[in-house]
């Protein structure tokens, strides 16, 4: 039960007790995961008030067990896509700025199984796609938490910018929500920018 509440909390950035949420409102330019990344979504979501990394942070429609969707603002060389729980037992893989699609991918996955035990988690299809005006990468996958019955798909769009990746992603369980879910998801990720962005060389 530990185990499963900690998955959750990494996966969906759930804590134990707290669920605070403040509304983002629609139409309206906002920073997120404490970086330049800037995003106008189309219609409001609520956003988690903890975050589970320095630079990431989640939204969600009807709540982070239906509906996740995570930005990962900046993250550095070197560094963990989120807190890094267990570093002495199960440290997370990190990130690193010569990283291609395929790396971030299996990076994405390979902390996915750290981070919750679980061995059901599939990477789909992957493709181009651009990003805060700049050529990039998406890729779906999905998973299964352990002890969980519930499968869940998911997509996440990004790119390496500057030598920090920016990705945001959007998981659900795969009946219903991540389908009803996946036009908003694609609109914020449509309306991607950075602040602070150096011109590509």
């Amino acid at each position: 039960m530990i185990r499963k509440r900690a998955a959750l909390f990494v996966v969906l950035f759930v804590l134990s007790g707290c669920g605070d949420y403040v509304l983002v409102p629609a139409q309206k330019p906002v920073s997120v995961a404490r970086s330049a990344l800037f995003v106008t979504p189309s219609q409001p979501w609520n956003r988690a008030s903890a975050f589970a990394g320095k630079n990431a942070e989640s939204w969600t429609l009807d709540g982070q067990s239906l509906n996740d969707l995570t930005f990962y603002g900046g993250i550095a060389d070197g560094k963990t896509l989120f807190r890094d729980f267990d570093k002495r037992d199960r440290p997370l893989p990190r990130f690193s700025a010569t990283m291609l699609a395929p790396d971030i991918a299996q990076l994405f996955e390979s902390s996915y199984r750290v981070a919750t035990g679980t061995s059901l988690f599939n990477i789909g299809r992957m493709e181009p796609a651009a990003f805060a005006g700049r050529a990039g990468f998406r890729f779906a996958y999905s998973f299964t938490l352990q002890g969980e019955e519930v499968q869940r798909s998911g997509e996440a769009t990004g790119s390496v910018i500057d030598a920090k990746l920016y990705m945001v992603t959007f998981e659900a369980p795969t009946i219903h929500y991540f389908g009803s879910g996946l036009t908003a998801y694609r609109a914020v990720v449509g309306s991607a920018s950075l602040a602070e962005a150096k011109p590509p060389k």
